[in-house]
């Protein structure tokens, strides 16, 4: 899930809290001004001294105006809740049940996921009303498990967590407090204040939220979220080292799902933003210092575009209806919105290409964040990415129930889907489009049925922008998901893209699944290739797992080749690691020698 610094989901139609319907222009123009917030940190040219009595002058403003108050949780929500840092690293090797195989390769195995400061997420309640923090933020917190040998081959297992710490978060922990006002839902007034307020103590609208996902490049490992660019981590110690730009090249925002071109080991990356140039796309060099390629690709509106895809050829876009706008946001609307009615297509084009190269292709209209992989098949690209109808960001109007809201359109009712009802609006099927780049024609189509849905997908990384057999998704709990009003993920799914089913069935392709117990669920799940392996399911799937029966965490590792099977290890691990989203598995042979860190 992105976490986007810019994501309000409010209508700010008024800027007294008594909710008069005058638009905010009426009564004066914020246009230009906050146009401006966008382009440059407002103290670059203020001198020191006027900048620090400013300062000192809006913090006791927001501590006089502004009360914080935690948000609570239901007792379903629990492992929603934050953690501690642990501090050094805890070697776990005795808790594992079962046994990790010979073949397994050494490594480390990190995830992703916000871990709010402070308690948990915050609201404000101030003379101009209230605004809140929503369920995608908190600052991005790191969970990895490091897998070595020693000389005589037994496996050593240790575990750390640690915050990812950006100029944001280093801003507020040195407060000792709650900082950063809740700008991204509330009322209008309170909102808009967030906004000011924390620009003019901060130089940044909102938090740098590093929380979505992990990737590696040239060696080294990074934290990311598209509200920023990425900070490189010590694979080590998982200490935040500095901000990654490619040396001053990239500006903008930076996706949380780079793609690796294999071959050549250059990384395609792209960035959005709510004012023009809405949508850049770059390709960064194999050993990541240079920026070989950025191209505005000239899109009339910004697409709140999650992931990028890539072919051996081509880069694939989706400019899909949730948007971000600006001025729609100005004008009395929400910054995000998901239009059912709007219009949605896939760009392809050349990997150097530019925006006049991009072929576009319409498709029917749906939400999108996740893409399991492209590739090429004749005069045809295929796609193929997990779908909803609905969009799970930016939830519901504030003001309205969010539990209800997300609780009415987790819930499964059985049977067919009903296309046009709320009700499992987010479910989310694995999908297919298969595009003719001579002919312009677009077959789509649902690969899975209506029993499961199913988000976060992964693959064998070696087959990213080549033809695959064989994907894996998390499987969503509807029944623990609806009860709790947040995504649950009750299991995995292995798919067979090559295993068609009969055409009485609902399902296009074979699906495999590995259900967890009950009140079990899974988050960061990642494919683990076979050292040596020959065949694209040569391999396990890891994930971390939550039993919210007995409070306690493991990460589980899955024999990809006997899916439905038990795990053939379990490591407890010695903390609750809470529900997050991304995680990835960097092989030793391409991060750094961790077996003397811990052995020692």
């Amino acid at each position: 899930m992105a976490t986007l610094s810019y994501a309000i989901q409010v209508k700010c139609s008024s800027f007294s809290p008594d909710h008069s319907t005058a638009s905010l222009s009426s009564s004066f123009s914020f246009k230009p001004f906050l146009k401006k917030m966008y382009h440059k940190p407002i103290f670059d040219s203020v001198p020191k001294n006027i900048k620090e009595a400013s300062v000192k002058f809006w913090d006791a403003f927001v501590d006089y105006a502004f009360v914080f108050v935690d948000q609570p949780l239901l007792p379903s929500q629990s492992n929603f809740a934050p953690v501690e840092e642990i501090g050094e690293a805890i070697q776990v090797t005795e808790t594992i049940d079962g046994t990790i195989p010979v073949d397994f390769p050494e490594g480390v195995y990190v995830r992703n996921g916000p871990n709010p400061l402070f308690g948990g997420l915050k609201s404000t309640n101030s003379i101009f009303g209230k605004s809140s923090q929503t369920w995608v933020e908190g600052e991005g917190m790191l969970h990895a498990l490091y897998f070595s040998k020693d000389s005589d081959g037994k496996w050593n297992v240790c575990y750390n967590n640690k915050f990812v710490k950006t100029d944001t978060f280093k801003l507020e922990k040195a407060m000792k407090k709650p900082g950063f006002i809740p700008a991204i839902e509330g009322d209008s007034a309170a909102v808009l204040s967030a906004y000011l307020l924390n620009w003019l103590r901060f130089g940044s609208e909102n938090k740098l939220l590093s929380n979505t996902n992990v990737f590696e490049h040239c060696g080294k490992l990074y934290s990311v979220a598209e509200n920023h660019i990425p900070q490189e981590i010590d694979i080590l110690t998982l200490e935040t080292k500095r901000n990654w730009d490619i040396n001053g090249a990239w500006d903008r925002p930076f996706t949380s799902h780079p793609k690796k071109v294999h071959g050549t080991g250059e990384l395609v990356i792209m960035g959005i933003y709510p004012q023009k140039p809405y949508f850049e796309l770059g390709v960064v060099s194999a050993d990541g210092k240079k920026l070989l390629h950025k191209v505005d690709l000239k899109l009339n509106r910004c697409c709140l575009c999650h992931e990028i895809g890539i072919t051996e050829r081509y880069n694939v876009i989706m400019d899909f209806p949730l948007t971000l706008d600006i001025n729609r946001l100005i004008t009395g609307g929400p910054l995000i919105k998901y239009n059912k009615e709007g219009y949605a297509r896939i760009g392809i084009m050349p990997r150097y290409g530019d925006a006049d190269s991009v072929k576009w292709f319409d498709v029917e209209p749906c939400c999108t964040f996740h893409i399991i992989n492209c590739y090429e098949q004749g005069d045809e690209v295929v796609v193929l990415a997990c779908r909803a109808r609905d969009s799970i960001i930016p939830g519901p109007d504030f003001g309205l129930n969010k539990f209800e809201w997300f609780s009415k359109r987790f819930k499964h009712i059985g049977g067919s889907l009903d296309e046009k009802s709320e009700e499992n609006s987010l479910f989310s099927r694995v999908y297919e489009w298969r595009i003719n780049l001579k002919s312009g024609d677009v077959k789509e189509r649902n690969l899975t049925g209506t029993e499961h849905s199913m988000d976060f997908p992964m693959i064998n990384e070696k087959y990213t922008g080549k033809e695959n057999n064989f994907g894996y998704t998390q499987v969503v709990d509807l029944q623990a998901s609806s009860i709790s009003g947040m995504a649950k993920f009750g299991g995995l799914a292995k798919h067979y893209f090559k295993e068609t089913k009969n055409e009485l069935s609902e399902e296009s392709i074979e699906t495999e699944y590995h259900m967890f117990p009950e009140n079990t669920f899974c988050t960061g799940a990642a494919f683990v290739a076979k050292c040596g392996g020959s065949e694209e399911d040569d391999g396990w799937v890891v994930t971390y797992v939550h039993n919210e029966d007995s409070n306690e965490s493991q990460v589980h590792i899955v024999d990809a080749k006997n899916f439905s099977n038990e795990p053939v290890a379990k490591i407890t691990l010695p903390t609750r690691v809470p529900y997050g989203f991304h995680g990835a598995f960097v092989p030793l042979s391409i991060s750094t020698n961790i077996v003397t860190k811990f052995i020692e």
